[in-house]
C-alpha cells in the first residue's frame, strides 16, 4: 500500500531523466508508480524508492492497457503523469533515412505519448492533476540528421498545446518540459544502436546536465500545488 495518497506515474522510469524525475517526486512526498520495458532495472528502482514498478512498452497497446488498468484498480486517482518514455535513433540525412528508425521514434515518442495519455486521462481527476509531456529543444529547432527526431518532438509540442485547449475548464494542467542534450542511456545513437557521442551545437540546443528532472523547467514544483 502506498505511504502517501499523492500518486505520481512516470513512464520510461528505469533510468536517466525518468528515474531522476521519479526520485524527485518521491522526495517531494509522492508515491511513485513507474513504467518501463527493462523490468529488472525498473523493479530495482521501484524497490529503492518504495514505489510500484509495472512493465510498460508504449509501442504495445496491450501493455498500455494492462499498465493503466493496474493503476486504476490499485490507486484510482493520479495526481501527476510524467510522459517521459522516448528515444532518438539514427543520425542520417533524410535522403539516407532508415524506415525502422523513423517508425520506432514515431511509435514511441508520438503514438506512445498519445495512447498513454488517452488511457490515463480517466485517472487524472485529482483536484490538482498534472500531465507533463517530455519535449525537447528539438521541438523548436532542427539539426542535420535529425529529421525523424525533430519531427517527433515538434509533434509532442503540438499535442501538449492541443491538450491544454481540450482540458480548458478541467482541473488538469498540461505543462511541457523542453530539455536540451543529455546522455541518460546513450540516447543519441546511430542505426547500429551504438553511442554516437554527437553533441548538438550551441545554436541547436541549450545543453542540460544529464539525469536531471524536468519538473523545475515546467515552472511548477510538486511540493507546491497550483
Amino acid at each position: 500500500m502506498p505511504g502517501s495518497d499523492r500518486i505520481a506515474v512516470v513512464t520510461g522510469a528505469s533510468s536517466g531523466i525518468g528515474e531522476a524525475t521519479a526520485r524527485g517526486l518521491r522526495e517531494a512526498g509522492f508515491f511513485v508508480v513507474l513504467g518501463a520495458r527493462r523490468e529488472d532495472r525498473l523493479m530495482a528502482v521501484a524497490r529503492e524508492l518504495r514505489g510500484r514498478g509495472l512493465p510498460l512498452d508504449v509501442r504495445d497497446l496491450a501493455s498500455i492497457d494492462a499498465f493503466t488498468a493496474a493503476i486504476a484498480a490499485e490507486y484510482g486517482q493520479v495526481e501527476i503523469l510524467i510522459n517521459n518514455a522516448g528515444l532518438a535513433a539514427g543520425l542520417q540525412p533524410l535522403a539516407q533515412g532508415n524506415d525502422d528508425d523513423w517508425v520506432q521514434m514515431m511509435e514511441t515518442n508520438v503514438l506512445g505519448l498519445l495512447r498513454v495519455t488517452r488511457a490515463m486521462l480517466p485517472c487524472c481527476d485529482a483536484p490538482r492533476a498534472h500531465i507533463v509531456n517530455l519535449g525537447s529543444v528539438a521541438g523548436f529547432e532542427v539539426y542535420p540528421g535529425g529529421v525523424g527526431y525533430t519531427a517527433s518532438k515538434h509533434a509532442v509540442r503540438a499535442i501538449t498545446k492541443t491538450l491544454r485547449l481540450e482540458l480548458m475548464g478541467e482541473p488538469i494542467r498540461s505543462p511541457r518540459s523542453s530539455r536540451g542534450w543529455s546522455r541518460p542511456n546513450s540516447a543519441w545513437s546511430d542505426s547500429r544502436g551504438t553511442a554516437s557521442g554527437r553533441r548538438m551545437s550551441t545554436r541547436e540546443c541549450s545543453h542540460s546536465p544529464a539525469r536531471t528532472s524536468p519538473i523545475a523547467s515546467c515552472g511548477w514544483s510538486p511540493g507546491h500545488p497550483t
